[in-house]
């Protein structure tokens, strides 16, 4: 496909930390029509200094090679794990490892337990990790702490309650049997592309921790500890083992499959595990080439650290060593002597989203330091676009090629390119194109490489549409509901279907380069993106928490592609945000919408999240009504001296329900394209750019 440009074709609870009642209680704001009101939008005069100093902050902040990275903050599962790893391997000492126990003690809930969210319920899995971690790193049982968090466990169902990755851990650690864990047989690997079940019908992050995993089932390596750094008070406290919950044929199906596969383990009856084992190692060291690790993820490196020692590598050999180093960079030293571990490192997304604001900012004045670091920050994405083949080609109908072009979304991650990313990428690309100049030699060069990129990832994205018209993050098609009942699925993310979110960005993507109504691509994204609406007018957000961010992503698809305000969709979702704008004027949502339908929309108001709703109503033709007027006020009234806003929420999601984020930079450059759209469609404020 060549594109030349325009024209071409957990159990519900309450959220501590929420200022408003639930949805049912609360005072609904009065449906705004999309006309305009007699007192306009913020007056732009106001908006220049708020776009200036922000844009101003992020030209500061940007890397010397051209581009940005925030922090990126989950919560502390990842230090837990952190240190059970090392109380495995023999290396739990040293100043990282008692700063990581620190962190666990500082976010302790008063309650006892553990959160995977400011704000949030007592979650049992991080309880139990983070007491267990604390155990090993010498507290004493009788501590406060720990005594308060045993209360905590066993108020939210104990350590039999825990999910299957915290079993593989307590199980590592001598504290459960491996037949209390799932079974994942490294015979998966082996398992045809034919056959229903396989390796590349699950999700790609659930490839790159199943495949480990299973190594981590084949030996079951065990390093015991003592007694009085176990966890046994907290078995001694929940004695009557886990609860048995009711379920469904395929879950029942499946559970059939692993009494089967441990029944034959018992007996010495698999055949084929020695050559699973080396089809699981040759999977494994393949896709450690060009990557920050296996799956450039937090949970695949410590599992490939685990599963390589099972096979009886040296902790000196290559590949140990390379997961040790791919996992110290994850490492982040706080500025109260605590570190925190990162899940991963998100450049490639924070640098298109930095560039976008900054080219934004830059159509509406000149600002030619701002744009030329825009301008770095796109040498620098054009020289991370990935050029291999990856998992992902499984997927591409058969009979059609497509060059391979996308981005990923950390610094190297070779067969694991992602859609969001790639189209964050091309909007960052197409907005470049609108405004710079391109009348010098570095300019006609870049604009070239441009052009080049744009045509090869366009290709790339039509290639990965879904039969659905929708896209999801890694694959395509890759749909099967009931691979989410198998006994190790309970992270909630085993399979990657189309998402509102994703596709919503896809359609930007395309509009932003011409693509409009009646491109079958389009098309099929459209009536999607209709179907996946929700009958109150949202989208589900599955990358951003929550509906906010979906019901924000799917309006602007819709407008780039020409659906034009008025538009029953548009208007639904439009209808959406301003009924579920808070009485401050900001947005918020809690991660707990996830789990409990009855707070969808209702959170304590963030910059994020705001800049969300005030670009969803621009997008749907409301820049002049009240909402975004009040949306703007509240961002402009909590902006600080330098530029950025507060924000210690998380507004990220990893896996619903199990995983959320909080990008750092979310607070600052979300704010700042909002704001430059706002004052886009209020009409230009300064000469613009040549």
């Amino acid at each position: 496909m060549t594109f030349t440009g325009s024209n071409a074709g957990q159990p519900a609870g309450a959220v501590r930390w929420l200022d408003v009642p639930p949805v049912a209680d609360r005072q609904r704001r009065r449906l705004e029509s999309p006309r305009d009101l007699s007192s306009g939008i913020v007056e732009a005069f106001q908006t220049i200094p708020a776009i200036d100093r922000t844009a101003n902050w992020l030209e500061r902040h940007q890397q010397s090679d051209g581009h940005w990275r925030g922090p990126l903050e989950g919560d502390t599962i990842l230090e837990s794990e952190y240190l059970l790893l090392h109380a495995w391997a023999g290396r739990l000492s040293g100043a990282t490892v008692a700063a990581a126990a620190r962190r666990l003690l500082a976010e302790q809930l008063p309650a006892g337990g553990w959160a995977i969210y400011p704000g949030g319920p007592v979650d049992v899995s991080a309880s139990v990790k983070a007491y267990l971690a604390l155990k090993l790193m010498g507290h004493d049982s009788a501590s406060e702490p720990l005594r308060r968090a045993r209360g905590a466990i066993a108020a939210a169902g104990g350590p039999w309650a825990v999910n299957s990755f915290t079993k593989f851990y307590l199980a590592l650690l001598g504290q459960l049997p491996y037949s209390a864990c799932p079974a994942v047989p490294p015979e998966i690997v082996l398992l045809p592309e034919w056959f229903p079940v396989n390796l590349l019908r699950v999700s790609s992050w659930s490839r790159t921790m199943i495949v480990p995993l299973s190594l981590m089932w084949a030996f079951q390596p065990v390093r015991p500890v003592a007694r009085e750094r176990g966890i046994a008070e907290l078995f001694a406290d929940a004695p009557s083992g886990p609860t048995k919950a009711r379920e469904g044929g395929w879950a029942r199906f499946f559970r059939g499959v692993d009494r089967a596969v441990k029944a034959g383990e018992s007996l010495g009856c698999m055949p084929l595990r020695a050559r699973a084992v080396q089809a699981c190692r040759r999977w494994m060291l393949e896709r450690l080439d060009g990557s920050d690790g296996l799956g450039a993820i937090f949970p695949p490196i410590v599992w490939s650290i685990i599963a390589f020692r099972a096979l009886g590598c040296d902790e000196d050999a290559p590949e140990v060593q390379a997961a040790w180093r791919e996992l110290d960079r994850l490492v982040e030293r706080q500025a109260d002597g605590t570190v925190r571990l990162e899940p991963c490192r998100s450049p490639v997304w924070d640098t298109a989203i930095s560039a976008i604001g900054l080219i934004e900012a830059a159509s509406l004045g000149p600002r030619p330091a701002e744009l030329a670091a825009a301008e770095r920050g796109i040498d620098w994405l054009l020289d991370h676009e990935l050029r291999t083949p990856g998992d992902w080609t499984r997927g591409v109908p058969r009979g059609r090629s497509v060059e391979p072009s996308g981005w990923c979304f950390q610094y190297a991650n070779r067969f694991y390119p992602d859609i969001d990313d790639t189209a964050m990428v091309l909007v960052a690309l197409a907005t470049w194109r609108r405004v710079a100049a391109c009348d010098t030699p570095a300019g006609r060069r870049r604009s070239g490489r441009v052009a080049a990129a744009i045509d090869r990832a366009v290709a790339w994205l039509d290639a990965m549409q879904s039969s659905d018209g929708g896209w999801g993050a890694f694959d395509r098609d890759n749909n099967l509901a009931f691979l989410c009942k198998v006994p190790f699925a309970d992270h909630n993310a085993m399979i990657d279907p189309s998402t509102p979110d994703v596709s919503g960005r896809v359609l930007e993507a395309l509009g932003k380069l011409g693509l409009r109504v009646g491109h079958p691509t389009v098309d099929r994204g459209i009536a999607y993106l209709r179907a996946a609406q929700e009958p109150g007018g949202s989208w589900f957000g599955r990358w951003g928490v929550n509906h906010v961010y979906g019901t924000w992503q799917a309006l602007e698809g819709l407008r780039a592609v020409g659906i034009a305000p008025g538009d029953r969709s548009v208007d639904r979702g439009a209808d959406w945000l301003v009924a579920h704008q808070q009485t401050d004027g900001g947005w918020g949502e809690s991660p707990e919408s996830y789990a409990d339908p009855g707070l969808v929309g209702v959170g304590r108001s963030t910059p994020s999240q705001t800049a969300w709703g005030i670009a969803g109503l621009v997008a749907a033709g409301r820049a002049r009504s009240t909402a975004v007027q009040q949306g703007l006020t509240w961002l402009l009234d909590r902006q600080l001296p330098d530029g950025t806003w507060q924000e210690s929420e998380f507004t990220g999601t990893g896996f619903p329900q199990v995983f959320y984020l909080r990008y750092h930079y979310y607070r600052i450059y979300f704010p700042l394209v909002a704001l430059c759209r706002a004052a886009s469609a209020a009409g230009p404020l300064r000469e613009p750019m040549a």
